[in-house]
């Protein structure tokens, strides 16, 4: 695959220390339009800090984030969701109290820009409302629209993440660990929205993930993380072939 001319996002010399620990160590990298990046790395590796760097939840210590050639460092995470960087969660952000379709439905009007108030009534923005199902029916999450999000089980509250991170219409799709806590029933749901958003070759998507299978099945490039350190980074073939990823960083055959 040849990337596009220029990235859609890049780090350089990206780092964050805890006091004395360096929790991402210098780490450079570009991700491009139409290419699916998935960041493998031991347990403490630094893959869920890199993306907090990335998606604007943590401060850099130094280094840059760069956005279509913009540095971004120093926005905060809800500038660069505007600006068209999307985050999925491993653990579920969500508004509990809210009903499975007005979570979306938040979404797309933030999408859309639409401002509404206290006084205003969903009814009157039914293209919205369209919008919303959409997405819903996308996750196969129609049936539990009006769902209060507390009663979901955690599974549902995966899709429902995915949902509104589509919903949102991102350039950059950030996911990490996807299908964590989902029963195998649940897996191909989401698996399948990942490959969809994939075939369509407009979006940038990074993806943490710890499951092989998963890996092998989605990834187009492999960067792997120690210590908070880039050691690796290319197709998954050479990647996952290689002595020092196969010995320290991607377990024991048996999990290969």
């Amino acid at each position: 695959m040849t990337p596009a001319a220029m990235p859609s996002l890049s780090t350089r010399k990206l780092s964050i220390r805890f006091g004395g620990h360096v929790a991402v160590n210098q780490v450079s990298a570009d991700f491009y339009p139409g290419t699916l990046t998935v960041i493998v790395g031991p347990n403490g590796a630094g893959k869920t800090t890199y993306f907090n760097l990335m998606s604007g939840q943590l401060p850099a210590t130094s280094g840059t984030v760069l956005l279509d050639g913009a540095d971004i460092t120093r926005f905060g995470a809800a500038k660069r969701t505007a600006l068209g960087i999307g985050r999925a969660f491993q653990l579920t952000n969500l508004f509990p109290l809210l009903t499975v379709a007005e979570n979306v439905r938040l979404a797309v009007q933030s999408r859309a820009g639409t401002g509404m108030n206290m006084f205003s009534r969903w009814s009157s923005h039914q293209d919205l409302i369209v919008r919303a199902d959409y997405y819903l029916e996308r996750v196969s999450m129609a049936s539990r629209r009006d769902t209060r999000v507390a009663a979901l089980s955690h599974g549902d509250k995966r899709k429902l993440e995915v949902a509104i991170l589509l919903a949102l219409e991102p350039a950059v799709m950030m996911f990490d660990e996807p299908t964590a806590g989902m029963s195998v029933d649940e897996v191909p749901v989401v698996l399948d929205l990942i490959h969809q958003v994939k075939a369509e070759r407009n979006k940038t998507i990074l993806l943490v993930e710890h499951k092989m299978d998963v890996v092998r099945s989605l990834a187009d490039r492999i960067i792997v993380l120690h210590n908070g350190t880039l050691v690796a980074d290319g197709n998954p073939a050479e990647v996952m072939a290689s002595a020092i990823v196969q010995e320290a960083y991607l377990g024991t055959p048996e999990h290969v």
